[in-house]
């Protein structure tokens, strides 16, 4: 029986979190996958995946934000097949930014201009949709680190929108 690997977290900041993968067996490890999940504002549950080849693995994952809790879960590939899985969690240190204010207004039937404050020099995500459902399930969504980005949308609908 395969052993789920161990995870260990190494170290944390603000912005990363460093941790380490090994496996409790003589099995050989030819890899790891690994998943880090976040929830951001309680609408969506966002996920990083790593593809991490060899037997031993120290990794530093970068683009965090402070204070939020992370949950990285991983699994090993084995000869003989995949490991069970095995979680941590870790909640980076520091004070989490303060939520950005959004506008939105319609420029015309199919163009929404988005609007919003908040700090420089940090990758914003605008998430939008029709229903509470589909902004939690499947949103539409892009990146930006400006502070403003028109977003195209289908006519005769009603949007809602999150940054």
């Amino acid at each position: 029986v395969l052993p789920p690997p161990v995870i260990h977290i190494e170290s944390y900041s603000e912005d990363s979190i460093s941790f380490s993968l090994k496996m409790a067996t003589n099995i050989k490890v030819t890899g790891y996958v690994v998943n880090i999940y976040w929830t951001f504002d309680t609408h969506r549950q966002e996920k990083r995946t790593l593809i991490i080849d060899g037997e031993k693995s120290i990794q530093k994952v970068a683009n965090l934000t402070a204070h939020t809790p992370y949950e990285i879960s991983a699994w090993a590939k084995t000869e003989l097949g995949d490991s069970p899985l095995s979680f941590v969690h870790v909640v980076t240190s520091g004070t989490r930014p303060a939520s950005p204010s959004l506008k939105a207004k319609a420029i015309n039937q199919t163009a929404v201009e988005c609007s919003w404050t908040g700090p420089r020099n940090v990758v914003y995500g605008i998430f939008y949709a029709t229903s509470y459902l589909e902004l939690y399930r499947s949103p539409h969504n892009t990146t930006t680190t400006s502070h403003n980005i028109t977003v195209f949308v289908q006519r005769d609908e009603q949007y809602l929108f999150l940054v």
